[in-house]
């Protein structure tokens, strides 16, 4: 049995306390109030959180070996590990995507390599049908990377009245309004705000219609939001995701220079969309902070092509979230730790336990364990996704990440 103790937050309270565990089972076998002598100490500004989950990203690997040179299993699984997330959930829009039992088990064997545990999630694109096992599935209502994507909202309904009752993620971005937008000077004109708030409507109202457990992802409108509010209120099985750059950044920060580099879809969008984004989290509207990791080489961002490399600093991201937008420990533990365990746990493997992202007795001993009194400047020298580049380079963080067990091991990124 192994011991580690300190200042521990679930999403239920803060504590010091010690925890115990298996390396062997990778799982917790005791938790208790108090600092264990015989324990490993982290103290001096430490935070013990379960560990992180980043239940979006795109590690770019298939079957086709394609985009490898942009990322693979492995590379972001080590990206994952140096920002201190111990489990990732990976998108379909591959060359050859996971849209059937077949080509989802091909994917799926490819994960096996990796360093961490890998979710994916399976496409659902003209007329694809739901695969015979349990997965989550997503969607792109407008063109996006790949085939995986619908031209209008009625040809998007055909299919999904194939999935009742099935676990759907949403990228809102409504078609019609981007094909109207597309000869707009810049890519924020040419993906507008409304393009994601009339996509949401009709998003809400699939998942309403056909009993889905949905969940709209990267959101980043005010207007959108009270939407996805509103349907929450009246019962609607709904959650939402936030990425960091949507929390940190807005257009008003969008120079010459910068302005590739901050390239994604959906776009950057104004200080008081930002604003309502945090207050979102605050106001515990927005259920997860997922990163949408979607890593291109250096060459294709400075040709313009959309998609922002971020796993490797969302653990950074957690301490300036707690210390600059002074959101509170509880609520990190609650959407970067809980809630992505609840969204994987129907699909994890049996060695997992009862399950992640909670740390009581019975589940993976997960620790994603921050310092919160020594900053850091994040270096380009410090990326371990293969794309080499973050646009947090050269960012001082108020804090930095201690250490990162997985399933009772602690583990380095390499």
């Amino acid at each position: 049995m192994e011991k580690i103790a300190g200042k521990i937050v679930t999403h239920e309270r803060e504590f010091e306390g010690t925890i115990e565990f298996d390396s062997n089972t990778g799982l917790i076998t005791s938790i208790k109030d108090g600092i264990d002598a015989d324990a490993r100490q982290f103290s001096d500004g430490s935070v013990i959180f379960p560990g992180f989950g980043d239940i979006h990203i795109h590690a770019r690997e298939d079957v086709s070996g394609k985009h490898t040179y942009k990322e693979d299993f492995i590379s972001a699984g080590n990206a994952a590990i140096n920002g201190g997330v111990i489990h990732v959930a990976d998108m379909p829009n591959n060359p050859v995507p996971p849209i059937d039992d077949e080509s989802y088990a091909a994917k799926q064997a490819l994960t096996k390599k990796a360093p961490i545990h890998i979710t994916l999630y399976a496409g659902i694109g003209p007329h694809t049908k739901p695969l015979e096992k349990k997965v989550p599935y997503k969607v792109f209502m407008g063109p996006s990377i790949g085939e995986l994507f619908f031209h209008d909202n009625a040809s998007l309904e055909e299919v999904i009245k194939h999935y009742v009752g099935q676990d759907i993620s949403f990228h809102c971005e409504d078609p019609e309004i981007l094909i109207a937008n597309q000869s707009q000077p810049t890519h924020e004109e040419r993906r507008p705000k409304e393009a994601e708030t009339v996509a949401t409507d009709f998003a809400l109202y699939l998942i309403e219609k056909y009993n889905l457990k949905g969940k709209l992802c990267h959101y980043s409108t005010k207007d959108g939001l009270s939407k996805i509010i509103a349907a929450k209120k009246r019962g609607v099985n709904v959650t939402c995701e936030v990425t960091p750059t949507h929390l940190m950044f807005d257009t008003d920060m969008l120079t010459e220079t910068n302005h590739k580099w901050f390239q994604m879809n959906p776009p950057l969008r104004g200080k008081e969309d930002r604003e309502a984004m945090v207050k979102g989290i605050l106001d515990g509207h927005i259920d997860y902070l997922a990163t949408d990791h979607a890593p291109h080489s250096i060459e294709e961002k400075q040709k313009g092509t959309s998609g922002i490399s971020q796993l490797d600093t969302y653990g950074l991201f957690v301490t300036y979230m707690i210390l600059k937008l002074n959101i509170p420990m509880k609520t990190i533990a609650t959407i970067c730790s809980k809630n992505p365990g609840e969204f994987v746990a129907p699909y994890l493997p049996n060695h997992f336990g009862k399950g992640v992202g909670i740390i009581n007795q019975g589940y993976a001993a997960n620790f994603s364990i921050l310092n919160l009194k020594k900053p850091v400047e994040f270096k380009k020298s410090m990326v371990k996704s293969k794309s080499g580049w973050s646009p947090f380079e050269g960012f001082n963080f108020p804090g930095s990440i201690e250490s990162v067990y997985f399933l009772g091991k602690e583990i380095h990124a390499k």
